[in-house]
């Protein structure tokens, strides 16, 4: 992602995420990534309270507006200010017990508070999918690498998970999720008014399933594409597919 955002001839071209240029999706990263350098600087210095979040139905807007609030800086002040905070953060994750991992709440301005892995599944999705953003715009072709699709895999559940608004569910229904690659397997989510549960498990029973590699789930996960293969009840598939709040 740092080399092609680096390219001079990149700073200004569109991407995959209307009204940006690379050097907003820069702007964006930063953003993020500093949002989480304060999460843990706020935890480590015995203060974990912070102010309410964004949440979810505002998230968007949010960080629209502060991805474009960089473009006043030059473009070499904001590439060093990445590489920065990018080496930062990898350091603070590094230096993660096995404890802290799942069990260190890091308050983040956006999604409030977030066990330290979420962190860095988040990191690692905003690189891969921006990256693809980018190369998108540029015109070329390209794909995600296995390596972060297949990691990525059970992020997107939790992404789905969070970002569910099921206050128009009239009835419970449940639809079966198949995934190929290394995190792949067969996932159930039942859905009803009062949220979203998924576990791994027989969907045979599922009167619809969506199959996905593990590239086109992130990128439909993160809304970039309608990708996959629905069998079944295409009708509760893609009320299925319709519950997910853009972020």
């Amino acid at each position: 992602m740092i080399e092609l955002v680096t390219e001079p001839a990149h700073w200004n071209v569109p991407t995959a995420c209307a009204g940006w240029e690379v050097r907003d999706m820069v702007g964006h990263l930063i953003d993020a990534t500093e949002s989480y350098l304060a999460g843990f600087a706020l935890v480590r210095s015995g203060h974990p309270a912070a102010p309410g979040s964004v949440g979810v139905g505002g998230m968007a807007q949010a960080s629209d507006e502060a991805a474009r609030t960089f473009r006043s800086l030059a473009r070499d002040v904001l590439l060093t200010r990445l590489d920065d905070t990018t080496d930062r953060l990898m350091l603070d994750l590094e230096s993660l017990s096995a404890e802290d991992w799942s069990g260190l709440i890091i308050p983040d301005r956006y999604m409030g508070p977030l066990p330290a892995m979420i962190i860095a599944a988040g990191s690692l999705g905003g690189m891969t999918v921006h990256s693809w953003d980018v190369r998108e715009g540029l015109g070329a072709p390209h794909a995600l690498s296995a390596e972060s699709a297949d990691l990525l895999v059970p992020f997107v559940f939790l992404l789905w998970w969070a970002t569910a608004d099921v206050t128009g569910v009239d009835a419970p229904y449940s639809i079966g999720i198949r995934t190929t690659g290394h995190n792949g397997g067969d996932t159930r989510f039942d859905v009803s008014n009062e949220g979203l549960l998924f576990s791994p498990g027989d969907i045979d029973t599922c009167p619809a399933i969506l199959e996905f590699d593990p590239a086109s789930l992130v990128l439909t996960g993160y809304g970039r594409i309608n990708g996959g293969t629905i069998r079944g009840d295409r009708d509760l598939a893609t009320k299925f597919r319709s519950l997910f709040v853009p972020i």
